[in-house]
């Protein structure tokens, strides 16, 4: 960025006004360039605080080492049928990367459903730290469109949503939908950061995202940084049963 340029051999000239003496024209001027001056060192500033913040912003970004389950099932089953399923990764998933700091909000934190009595394990389990696909680590509840519903006791600003439901063996889970709100109530606030309900069956909006075939990865989900007291994750059934399992679901956030 260049700076405006001065003649070298300028000199004030000083006229005599006969109401106040003498005048400077030329003194003017030059008040004019030094406040233009200021102003072009004021944006360079601005601009080059601007850049270094969101080169900071980038470096900050880490990794996001997710602890994942043992794989339960090998190949990809040709017997799953849905006009949106999502084609099977030939490779592990990457890492995601958060702003340092980012951690499992989750964990251990309340949950209640939709169904409060489940006819296998139980509720607490959806954030216990068990994303094993064996017996005894998911918990069933009742068929139909349900929702396990997390408190995670605080606002977190969220940056990623992982979800975990019966992974033993290969299904699809339908209408799978996750939101976040700020009360308990779903009331307030509240923002769908995934839904795969192509014909919104379970009332909740189009959707827009894939169906999957669960693998012990879970499915990753982007938040976006969204503040959230409250996680939903909605289900309808799967290519198995009409039933709903969940595993685990993490939450990857931080504090403001």
């Amino acid at each position: 960025m260049g700076i405006l340029p001065m003649s070298t051999g300028w000199k004030p000239v000083l006229r005599r006004n006969c109401h106040s003496g003498y005048t400077g024209n030329n003194l003017g001027r030059s008040g004019t360039l030094g406040r233009q001056f200021a102003f072009i060192v004021a944006v360079a500033a601005v601009w080059t605080a601007g850049a270094g913040s969101a080169e900071d912003a980038k470096r900050e970004l880490t990794p996001l080492k997710l602890q994942l389950p043992r794989p339960m099932f090998i190949g990809t089953p040709v017997n799953l049928r849905s006009p949106i399923l999502e084609k099977p990764a030939k490779e592990r998933r990457p890492d995601p990367l958060a702003p340092a700091g980012t951690r499992n909000v989750a964990l251990g934190k309340p949950v209640t459903a939709s169904d409060p009595h489940p006819t296998l394990g139980e509720i607490k389990q959806v954030t216990d730290g068990d994303k094993e696909g064996i017996e005894g680590s998911y918990v069933e509840i009742g068929p139909g469109k349900q929702y396990f519903q997390i408190d995670l006791q605080d606002v977190y600003r969220i940056y990623f949503v992982v979800v975990w439901h019966y992974h033993n063996q290969a299904r699809v889970y339908h209408d799978v939908i996750v939101q976040l709100a700020d009360d308990a109530g779903f009331k307030a606030n509240v923002r769908t950061v995934f839904n795969n309900d192509q014909d919104n069956s379970s009332g909740l909006g189009v959707g827009t995202d894939p169906e999957y075939i669960e693998t012990h990865e879970g499915r990753l989900i982007d938040a976006k940084g969204a503040a959230a007291r409250y996680v939903r994750l909605y289900g309808n059934g799967n290519t198995d049963n009409d039933l709903n399992h969940c595993t685990e679901v993490e939450v990857y956030g931080k504090t403001f």
